[in-house]
């Protein structure tokens, strides 16, 4: 299994980015997993009042929902002290795992790739310094004529060729 890291600022097409991005590689068939950072601090996937809602409320803390196309496992609990390795081994049975944000997990693991979706120089700049190792640009910040090794491949108009990137570099198909 391989990992990549997508990250960026806020609304810097990060989203959009990694949603184009597990589309290509889907189509190239590579079985894809996906892991996003929710930074609102109230927020649940829990529904109030319906069942798997009330299982919390009466104290489990790991309620899991099948239906006909999807299962779900909500696990209750603090995020705090949440390790990547807890998080990856939830995806084990793919080919490449794309996170995006968890920047503070992901920054200096020199073991992750990451795509910086940049929305000017100085924030392709500072990625340069937090996230290690850089394996592309993209985003609105185009870094085609900035001086680094990394490739620029814009992730929202021209996936493939960011999907190319990342096939290249780390699947190897």
């Amino acid at each position: 299994m391989q990992i990549v890291a997508v990250v960026g600022s806020k609304k810097s097409g990060k989203t959009t980015t990694t949603e184009n991005l597990i589309k290509e590689l889907t189509e190239r068939g590579y079985k894809v997993a996906a892991i996003k950072h929710i930074s609102e601090p109230d927020f649940t996937i829990d529904t109030a009042r319906k069942d798997t809602w009330k299982f919390a409320k009466a104290g489990a803390e790991t309620i899991i929902s099948v239906a006909a196309n999807e299962i779900a496992t909500i696990e209750k609990g603090t995020t705090e002290n949440l390790s990547l390795d807890r998080l990856l081994k939830k995806c084990r049975d793919n080919d490449v795992v794309l996170i995006e944000g968890l920047k503070k997990l992901v920054a200096l693991n020199s073991n992750i790739p990451k795509i910086v979706v940049a929305k000017s120089k100085r924030e392709a700049v500072n990625a340069l310094e937090t996230f290690k190792p850089v394996l592309a640009f993209s985003g609105l910040y185009s870094t085609e004529t900035f001086s680094s090794e990394a490739p620029y491949a814009d992730g929202l108009k021209n996936p493939k060729k960011l999907a190319d990137i990342v096939e290249k570099a780390i699947l190897k198909k």
